[in-house]
């Protein structure tokens, strides 16, 4: 009997691991492949995507994409998570090359963010994402989505990246259209809509297919069909995936940009890492959570140890001259969604990346710039979907409000900024609900009950003083605090006070657990201080 208890547990141990995220096991390899397999088809059109919106060279965002697949993998602890260059870093990288003056140069600052990710997991602080309100976040992303949305405009129009106008000048914008470039942008967004309807979703061969793949192998189709018909509209150079003719593996070794180490002497540096370390941190944990829900096998990813990997991860994008990458949901979800069991998947799409890359980067120069837009537009929408406002409207103007105030600080100013701003009026609503609801003060004739509901800070000393003032000469007060677990030594001050004068006025004051008091004071001449003893 003795051996049968002590055997039971270990057999389920031994089977717990091998389904245990750290590991790398090949038990799932029939599942892992494919999944990584689909992965890396969603993950080439996203990543030249991002680093296009980011104004970085397009071969930045294929390396960070096999940074993420390849070296964060080997670190994380989560079975699923996939890790690449994220939209949600656009706008942050965007402004920070132009801030600092050259891509080496932020290179400089993905480093520094690496290492304050890598020590933020050291000193376990993989849980600031639960410190953030959820409106918070999702005004984060949908001003992110909507930066996004207006961005890329212009690319699906057809101007070259060379000549991009904003989206601020309408005359220059809508003139000079490609309508090549046009009639792929919209056969890519029509794309990607409908292969996200139920009547897709319903076939599971048409599911496993990604939505991304279809729309560059159809772009490029179209591409080749009508600009070989009708040679006027045929798309240029310009409007093209330009990796620079690579050719091999020494090429793109060749082609990775440096970090300058001469730009540790400008503070904005500094800046910019504090930046991409927090928000890539807060899209690392909260896509973390988002794709555990999505485990079938319910593992649980240690958050921490995540936020090494991403460290890590960080540091060697910006020595090989990558974007920097925060797990991504897009992938992540994809990889779940094809079947895939473990880290390998995910190593996988990164191994795929660095093949197709190095060996085959003639055909990724194929893709029109107009499919990239459309992508990047579909996913934009998706985080700024007019849903999503509504939905924030509906839960009450205490999410509504900062939500809205995220949104619009971003678009004013920047992601940080606006995240920032958007703590502060989230703290002000929770500062007043808490204003509003720890006192409550109750009178009926010469009777008055002054009530804490809930810990009190000096923030209630005002309403506090109020209501002591109101209680008239001859009176009672009782002063109930059992509801209250702290008192701020202002609030206890003031009681003190109100105490120590009420048998001048004829007050009679019960105090009920003030602070561990109890007791009738006022009614009978008191020595100094027994109104307030402990």
């Amino acid at each position: 009997m003795t051996q049968t208890t002590r055997s039971a547990p270990s057999t389920h141990t031994a089977s717990n691991r091998h389904d245990r995220p750290t590991t790398l096991s090949l038990r799932h390899l029939s599942r892992d492949i494919p999944a990584g397999i689909v992965v890396f088809l969603v993950a080439i059109p996203l990543c030249l995507g991002i680093a296009l919106a980011s104004g970085a060279p397009p071969i930045a965002g294929l390396v960070a994409g096999m940074v993420g697949g390849l070296v964060v993998t080997m670190f994380s602890g989560s079975a699923l998570s996939v890790s690449g260059p994220a939209a949600g870093l656009t706008v942050i990288v965007l402004d920070a090359i132009e801030q600092l003056g050259s891509f080496s140069a932020f290179l400089i600052a993905v480093v520094l963010a690496g290492a304050l990710q890598l020590l933020m997991g050291i000193f376990k602080l993989g849980r600031i994402g639960a410190f953030v309100p959820t409106s918070v976040i999702k005004g984060m992303l949908a001003g992110i989505g909507l930066i996004l949305v207006l961005g890329q405009f212009p690319m699906a129009l057809g101007h070259p990246l060379e000549d991009m106008p904003s989206i601020t000048e309408p005359v220059a914008l809508f003139s000079g259209i490609s309508p090549l470039a046009t009639l792929i942008a919209l056969f890519s967004l029509a794309l990607l809509v409908l292969w996200e309807q139920p009547v897709i979703k319903r076939h599971r061969a048409l599911a496993l297919i990604p939505g991304p793949l279809l729309v560059v192998l159809g772009s490029i189709a179209i591409d080749r069909l009508v600009g070989g018909a009708m040679p006027g509209w045929a798309l240029g150079a310009g409007h093209h995936i330009d990796l620079g003719g690579l050719s091999g593996p020494s090429e793109l070794i060749a082609q990775m940009a440096r970090p300058d180490l001469g730009a540790l002497a400008n503070p904005a540096v500094y800046t910019v890492a504090i930046t991409i370390a927090i928000i890539a941190s807060l899209e690392t944990l909260l896509s973390l959570e988002a794709i555990d829900k999505l485990d079938p096998l319910k593992r649980h990813s240690p958050p921490h140890r995540e936020l090494k990997a991403q460290g890590i991860g960080n540091m060697v994008c910006g020595l090989v001259g990558a974007l920097p990458v925060t797990a991504v949901i897009v992938r992540s979800s994809a990889n779940a969604n094809a079947g895939g069991r473990t880290r390998l998947s995910s190593l996988i799409h990164g191994g795929l990346l660095l093949v197709s890359v190095a060996f085959l980067a003639v055909w990724l120069e194929l893709i029109p710039l107009a499919t990239l837009a459309a992508i990047l537009l579909h996913t934009g929408y998706k985080l700024a979907k007019p849903a999503l406002f509504m939905e924030q409207y509906r839960e009450g103007m205490r999410r509504f409000i900062p939500f809205t105030v995220t949104v619009v600080t971003i678009l004013a100013t920047d992601l940080l900024m606006g995240v920032l701003v958007g703590l502060v009026c989230s703290l002000y609503f929770l500062l007043q609900s808490g204003y509003r609801s720890a006192i409550t003060c109750t009178r009926r004739g010469e009777h008055m009950l002054l009530k804490f509901q809930q810990d009190v800070s000096f923030l209630n000393r005002e309403e506090m003083r109020q209501c002591l003032d109101a209680v008239p000469d001859n009176g009672e007060l009782i002063i109930d605090a059992r509801g209250a677990n702290y008192i701020d030594p202002d609030i206890r001050e003031d009681i003190d006070r109100f105490v120590d004068n009420a048998a001048a006025r004829g007050i009679v004051v019960e105090l009920r657990d003030v602070e561990g008091t109890n007791g009738t004071f006022g009614h009978v001449e008191s020595p100094p201080g027994a109104a307030h003893a402990v």
